[in-house]
């Protein structure tokens, strides 16, 4: 599985498409390097983009944890796939973002292309500046999720 890390401007042009960073195209670990899956988040308005495997990796989890025989599973189901696409990168290393998807999250020309564990987050620039945690916050939320949770070896 593929670990993403850093923070990486970028510029989308007018059809929508972006060079996708060579820092970033180094850290995947993939079969098929060239394929991603990407969708809007489910959280925040920003896409995310998958390496094909970790995309398979998560509608495995969706499989085993949905019946698509129940109402309220399949709606899950539904919504959690509208929108997504499956996109490669070009000759020239850059991939073409769905316009339907760019506008659903109001990506301009700048973004803001995130490493987030087995994920890539695509933001608008200005939206990720603003989601920003100030670091007094981002320690008490630490401590929230990590403080009482014991170290374990690995």
């Amino acid at each position: 599985m593929s670990t993403f890390i850093g923070d990486y401007e970028c510029k989308v042009d007018e059809k929508g498409r972006v060079l996708f960073p060579s820092s970033l195209r180094k850290q995947v670990k993939s079969e098929s390097p060239d394929r991603f899956v990407v969708k809007k988040d489910i959280y925040e308005e920003c896409l995310v983009l998958y390496p094909i495997e970790e995309w398979e990796h998560q509608t495995a989890i969706i499989r085993r944890n949905t019946n698509p025989y129940n109402k309220e599973h399949n709606l899950f189901i539904r919504e959690f796939f509208r929108g997504t696409a499956e996109v490669t990168l070009d000759s020239n290393g850059r991939l073409l973002l769905p316009k339907r998807l760019l506008e659903m999250v109001g990506i301009g020309r700048d973004i803001v292309m995130a490493g987030m564990n087995g994920k890539i987050e695509i933001w608008a620039k200005e939206k990720y500046e603003s989601a920003q945690l100030g670091s007094s916050d981002f320690a008490n939320l630490a401590e929230r999720i990590l403080g009482s949770t014991p170290l374990k070896d690995e």
